[in-house]
């Protein structure tokens, strides 16, 4: 539905509609899209009229509102999807056992890698293992999308930290510029846009210096990317 032009006034005299007895005509609304007019009386509802034909309507008298049609989409924002189906148990079950298997082999890898005081399991790996498993079709799972995110996101907190030190300047710096690399190289992956704000303020990875563009986010998604290959193939091959 396109926008509606409401008038603020109650009634008034349309010479071109006049009969005998004059009938008092109420204007009821006008849309902009068909330049139609739909008028009433106090016998009811008469139809559309060109909206070029009303006469003695003052600008400052007009409001735009939009239509009730467009007020419910606004709100369906709020539920899910009216055309999407219920998931079914697998669809549920082999993207979290994915998740489930995804942590535990990230974990082990903490544990080989202890003695030299770095681990794989950051925060951002969750959001990963969101995008991968559980919407695989979108493009922030797409390969080319996670990789340069990934590595591109990292060096600019990099950057940042040296350039800024810790501090409010140097995320708030990381973060748009993150962005606003993600956006300029169409590789939009949102778990990627944490990565700056994990390396600035996290003591422990400072020492990886720009080696952190490739580890642990880049290398962490490698097995991930595995792993989503096993959980899309169980999803489409062993339904219950």
């Amino acid at each position: 539905m396109g926008m509606q032009l409401h008038a603020r006034f109650g009634q008034l005299s349309l010479p071109l509609l006049q009969s005998r007895p004059p009938l008092l005509y109420g204007l009821s609304s006008c849309n902009l899209i068909t330049g139609k007019c739909r008028l009433k009386t106090n016998g009811g509802e008469i139809g559309f009229v060109s909206s070029s034909k009303v006469k003695g309507l003052r600008k400052k008298e007009l409001f735009v509102s939009s239509s009730s049609n467009v007020g419910g989409q606004l709100w369906q924002n709020w539920w899910p999807e009216k055309n999407s189906k219920s998931p079914s148990l697998s669809d549920i079950i082999w993207p979290s056992a994915g998740a489930f298997a995804a942590m535990a082999i990230l974990g082990r890898i903490d544990q080989i890698l202890a003695p030299k005081g770095i681990s794989m399991t950051i925060a951002p790996m969750g959001a990963v293992c969101a995008v991968l498993f559980a919407t695989p079709a979108s493009p922030g799972a797409r390969k080319y999308n996670m990789f340069l995110a990934q590595i591109g996101c990292a060096a600019i907190g990099v950057l940042a930290f040296s350039i800024f030190g810790p501090g409010w300047l140097a995320r708030s710096t990381a973060l748009s510029a993150a962005i606003a690399f993600m956006i300029f190289t169409r590789s939009v992956h949102p778990p990627a846009a944490s990565l700056p704000l994990l390396f600035i303020d996290g003591m422990k990875l400072h020492h990886l210096n720009y080696w952190y563009a490739l580890f642990p986010g880049a290398t962490g998604c490698i097995i991930l990317c595995l792993i989503q290959e096993i959980v899309c193939y169980l999803k489409d091959n062993l339904k219950f």
